[in-house]
């Protein structure tokens, strides 16, 4: 530990009292409590500090650095002082004669920082009444200990790795359990957004899921986490739930829609989806007016499992005509094309496109700048994508309730990254709403 010229420089710098004052800015926009930090913390005085701290072999950082040194004495100052707050006079001070409580002692907590684990000294009064703010009682957290366990399981860390993580660098000591408890308090966060308002209409809705392990009844199962993005007027995209099953079909997906449409939801003028099963049915069961379109890179994709590598060029530029043709009849002339010329072959390509074929040709009825936007659920997907990240390190969820904890703070760290509640925006939209005016009158909020 530093020596006591460094002890003394620390307690120096916090020594004197603070109030809730100090923390109202001035005109120039600075606090009281900043600069009177600043002038504590001269460069003299961390010159002193930083030369003690090296004449002890004290290291900056760590458990036993300076850094917490310095935490360890801010806390018990803030603890003194919200002491003196409580019982209205200083310590030592006549004034506290005949009011009936006292400081009596302190004792020993251990605490766990950013910095690291702290041992500190809380004061305690006779009256038993001190509810410290600083640390609380029962605290045994604080600053962003949680937030960062948060943030590494959002990540995709199991809670080993957290557990070794913060052992390692902090020097803080969490157990398996305790990480578990810190992620089981955003429980009731998912509750409220699952079941939050959603906007009246959105123009473009993607559906698409991913594939988790889950034990159910002593067995690994797999299921489908399926996931739905909403593209609001202004373009923003924003995740409307997210839905854990194990079997799809028009039962699920009408129950899906049901819940959004509880919820708010009253018009979608294009769903796209990747040929779910039972989907576009329910979908016109709960909106009838919506458009369904199947995504065009999901088709493409599913025809070439049936292509042999050396033929995946040719077959890609002759499905390009398909996708690209001005109308619906050009289209078909494509279709036809690709199958004299490939279909003995590759019979699996045409039986794909065809089988999509009524949920792909509403695509063709668009302008270019509209069928940019529907042409694939690649917006969701990217989202998939980083979602399948962070549940692979996992093997398999105990529960739907721990993949479903998972798959949210994930989704939450995706959208902070990508604009928040807002969400993100969509490349050429003014032009594509526009479009979407004349093609859906009347059903566009104004």
């Amino acid at each position: 530990m530093g020596g006591p010229r460094s002890t003394a420089v620390i307690n120096t710098a916090v020594g004197k009292d603070t109030h809730v004052s100090e923390n109202q800015p001035d005109p120039d926009g600075e606090t009281a409590a900043a600069r009177r930090l600043a002038e504590a913390l001269d460069p003299s005085a961390i010159d002193a500090l930083l030369a003690d701290a090296k004449a002890a072999g004290t290291p900056i950082d760590g458990v036993d650095g300076l850094l917490n040194q310095m935490t360890k004495a801010v806390l018990e100052r803030s603890l003194q002082t919200e002491m003196t707050h409580h019982l209205g006079y200083d310590r030592d001070d006549p004034a506290g004669h005949g009011t009936g409580n006292s400081r009596n002692g302190s004792s020993t907590k251990k605490v766990a920082t950013t910095n690291g684990s702290v041992t500190i000294s809380v004061p305690r009064d006779r009256n038993g009444e001190f509810e410290p703010q600083i640390v609380p009682k029962r605290a045994r957290r604080i600053g962003q200990i949680d937030e960062l366990v948060l943030s590494c399981y959002a990540r995709g860390m199991s809670t080993r790795d957290i557990e070794a993580h913060l052992q390692e660098v902090y020097g803080v000591e969490a157990s398996r359990e305790l990480i578990s408890n810190i992620t089981d308090v955003v429980t009731d966060e998912i509750e409220i957004w699952r079941n939050r308002p959603v906007d009246e209409v959105y123009p473009i809705v993607y559906i698409d899921g991913i594939r988790i392990k889950v034990r159910d009844k002593a067995a690994v199962t797999i299921k489908s986490a399926h996931l739905v993005i909403g593209v609001d007027v202004e373009g923003r995209k924003h995740a409307l739930g997210c839905w854990i099953a194990e079997t799809e079909g028009a039962k699920f997906w009408h129950s899906v829609l049901t819940q959004l449409r509880n919820r708010g939801l009253r018009d979608i003028l294009i769903a796209c989806c990747d040929g779910l099963s039972g989907l576009p049915e329910a979908i016109t069961s709960v909106f009838p007016d919506t458009v369904v379109q199947t995504c065009v890179v999901h088709v493409i994709r599913n025809a070439m499992r049936f292509v042999s590598y050396q033929d995946r060029k040719k077959i890609v530029k002759s499905m390009r005509t398909i996708y690209t043709a001005p109308t619906v009849e050009a289209a078909e002339l494509a279709l036809k094309d690709l199958d004299s010329e490939w279909g003995r072959q590759y019979p699996g390509v045409i039986d794909v496109w065809r089988r999509a074929w009524n949920d792909f040709i509403p695509f063709l009825d668009y302008p270019p700048e509209l069928r940019r936007i529907v042409y694939t659920t690649n917006a969701i997907e990217s989202i998939n994508y980083q979602l399948r990240k962070i549940t692979k390190t996992r093997g398999h969820f105990p529960s739907d309730e721990a993949a479903m904890k998972l798959l949210y703070l994930g989704l939450r760290n995706i959208s902070s990254r990508r604009g928040g509640e807002s969400g993100t925006g969509t490349h050429g939209w003014k032009t594509a709403l526009n479009t979407l005016v004349v093609l859906f009158p009347g059903r566009l909020p104004l």
